[in-house]
């Protein structure tokens, strides 16, 4: 898409996989190079060499993101080795089933250290390289603060979080010129998204029950197509875009899912 963004340094959590890794992948063929944070070494290594053995840049840094030190730990091990952060994508998070009738104290507040706590504090340490690049901060977030779900309090609490975080940034951010967006994913297609799927006593039909009900194709979202939104609104190209929550879902939430 050649959107400038070569040699930039992006942040994704959770690149290793699934949503994340398609980001990560995709800017690295526009020249930046992502640098994945995630608790599984083997993971990190596996996702930046798939990339590396495709002639392009990327990096690593193993951390685990619920843990508040490390975040700030990830931080620092970037700047070090690189001098600046141009980007970040906060992305890792796990849909946790913390329910609100079969739910406790504790494990609400470990999905919120599992699904935003780690948003907040990789920015904030992160702020003053992005003051100084004039960064791009993307936060991925889901449907569920919007629709509901149902058994998953801890996750719909985190990601109502997300949004509002990006729309609180943005504005706390304007003097810098640090823009700050959402992408909102549906029903995308991913390894998580895969094995729970799978649980179902007939996956196929499960399945197909669910892209019925998505307007645009009767299909899920992809990781690549998540991943060309996110680079978009990482570059310039968007340049005067900011504050705004950008729902990739093929009209998942808006439109009438009764259609066709």
């Amino acid at each position: 898409m050649n959107l400038g963004l070569e040699n930039k340094i992006i942040i994704i959590s959770g690149g290793a996989k699934g949503i994340g890794n398609g980001i990560a992948k995709i800017l690295a063929e526009e020249k930046a190079i992502p640098i994945i944070i995630g608790r599984n070494e083997n993971d990190n290594k596996k996702a930046i060499q798939e990339i590396i053995d495709n002639g392009e840049k990327a990096d690593f840094v193993t951390a685990e993101l619920s843990q508040p030190d490390e975040c700030k730990k990830a931080i620092d091990e970037v700047v070090k080795k690189y001098g600046k952060i141009d980007g970040i994508v906060n992305n890792a998070g796990v849909n946790d089933g913390v329910g609100l009738e079969n739910g406790s104290y504790e494990g609400f507040m470990a999905s919120y250290h599992k699904n935003v706590v780690h948003y907040y504090l990789l920015v904030h340490h992160a702020l003053p390289y992005l003051k100084e690049s004039k960064g791009s901060i993307l936060n991925i977030g889901s449907k569920t603060a919007e629709t509901g779900q149902g058994g998953t309090s801890g996750y719909a609490a985190a990601n109502g979080a997300r949004n509002a975080l990006t729309r609180e940034w943005a504005v706390e951010l304007l003097p810098y010129s640090i823009r700050v967006n959402a992408i909102i994913v549906a029903e995308a297609w991913t390894p998580l998204y895969q094995s729970w799927i799978s649980t179902f006593e007939n996956p196929e039909d499960k399945l197909k029950s669910i892209t019925s009900k998505i307007p645009l194709e009767k299909r899920m979202t992809t990781s690549v197509e998540i991943a060309n939104m996110a680079a978009f609104l990482l570059s310039e190209k968007s340049s005067h875009t900011t504050g705004q929550l950008i729902h990739v879902d093929g009209g998942y939430v808006h439109l009438d899912r009764g259609l066709g």
